[in-house]
């Protein structure tokens, strides 16, 4: 029987490094522009904005926002100020939405850049309101998350602040949410509460004549739970990057929706060399191998994101054949266990698929007590990103 090798290419200059797959981006986007469009047949379309905070889950802010910007995408929304005129100087120019806290000092740059930011509480909007120039803005309103947001009895005395200031009201464009848990179709209750809340609060809003206010309370899993949530547009982050927000809806709901992955992360191997039974690997002789065995040497530690729980139980795969992590897992070096014909040169996949055998990136957060969201915004964004 012939021995599996891989498929992948290797990078000349590249040791380690990030694949992005643009075809399985564009399915995931072709599959949530579809969603949505069934969402609004009997009135205005639905904006689709991509989520490519915390450099794109990891994916790379940059590359991937090009990617959606020459998709068609609406808008992007960003944690940060800086993010935002990271992309304007990367050539950019769809709108821009922060979703996080923007400095006062930063408004003048909000302004030049175009960049929309969020006010989500008193102080906030006090600073506004006395700052020399007024970046356009939404309100974010807190039905439930219990972290940013104003509370919807707090809205009647914010509303007033801002209808008092000319400025204030004219650049006032958009109303949002955000949802706690959905991210399962058998407990909706908490969610509805939510979505009720906002719409009291949107009412709120209507009343004091605020008519063109840009409404969005759904990200991925609120995008798929249902369309009553999409309203005027849907903020997609993790769906986008071909991943499920919750098992819960991958198995409720993927035998009908399909994402496909956009990330995988390979290195090369590096070095191959035997161990005699009894051996100690790595540090702290933390690993002994009992029997005469094969190592493999991968040049990425905890400093790449390859987390030092995954010592001795994390895996890669070499040659479509899945190899455990032998001892403690290094800074920038990590030890193999290898099967079959390995040489130094061939390619170990951490992150995707690899002849007919795949990692998903729920594997290693799971084993080290995280979810794949933490374990893929760890990814160090110095590693090369490579669209292929």
């Amino acid at each position: 029987m012939s021995e599996k090798r891989s498929s992948a290419k290797r990078p000349d200059h590249l040791r380690t490094w990030i694949e992005i797959d643009a075809r399985a981006a564009r399915k995931n986007y072709d599959t949530f522009r579809k969603l949505i469009g069934r969402s609004a047949p009997h009135r205005k379309k639905v904006q689709l904005w991509a989520v490519v905070k915390s450099n794109a889950y990891g994916h790379g802010i940059f590359a991937f926002s090009k990617l959606m910007a020459g998709f068609g995408i609406d808008g992007f929304c960003v944690d940060s100020l800086v993010e935002g005129v990271a992309l304007r100087k990367a050539g950019i120019k769809k709108p821009i939405l922060v979703l996080g806290y923007t400095l006062p000092s930063l408004y003048p740059a909000a302004v030049k850049n175009r960049i929309t930011i969020t006010i989500s509480n008193n102080d906030a909007l006090r600073e506004l309101i006395r700052a020399k120039v007024t970046p356009e803005f939404h309100i974010k309103i807190d039905t439930g998350m219990h972290r940013q947001g104003f509370y919807v009895e707090d809205l009647p005395r914010a509303i007033k602040i801002i209808t008092g200031k000319k400025e204030a009201r004219s650049k006032l464009a958009g109303i949002y949410t955000h949802f706690a848990s959905a991210k399962d179709l058998n407990y909706p209750t908490y969610t509805e509460r939510q979505f009720a809340k906002f719409e009291k609060a949107v009412k709120l809003f209507l009343k004091a004549g605020f008519k063109n206010l840009i409404k969005h309370a759904a990200a991925t899993g609120g995008t798929l739970i249902n369309p009553k949530y999409h309203l005027d547009a849907v903020r997609v982050g993790i769906g986008l990057y071909g991943l499920w927000p919750s098992k819960e809806l991958e198995v409720q709901l993927g035998h009908k929706i399909k994402l496909h992955p956009v990330l995988a992360w390979r290195a090369v191997v590096s070095e191959v060399k035997p161990l005699k039974a009894g051996d100690y690997v790595g540090y702290d002789m933390s690993e002994r191998v009992p029997k005469d065995a094969k190592m493999a040497i991968l040049p990425l530690g905890y400093w790449h994101g390859f987390p030092r729980a995954l010592s001795s139980v994390g895996e890669a795969l070499v040659n479509g054949r899945r190899a455990r992590v032998l001892g403690k897992v290094s800074m920038d070096v990590t030890a193999i266990a290898t099967a079959g014909r390995v040489r130094p040169g061939d390619i170990a996949t951490i992150i995707g698929r690899d002849a007919g055998e795949e990692i998903f990136a729920w594997e290693p957060a799971q084993k080290t007590g995280t979810i794949h969201y933490e374990f893929l915004t760890r990814l160090n964004p110095l590693m090369e990103r490579v669209l292929v």
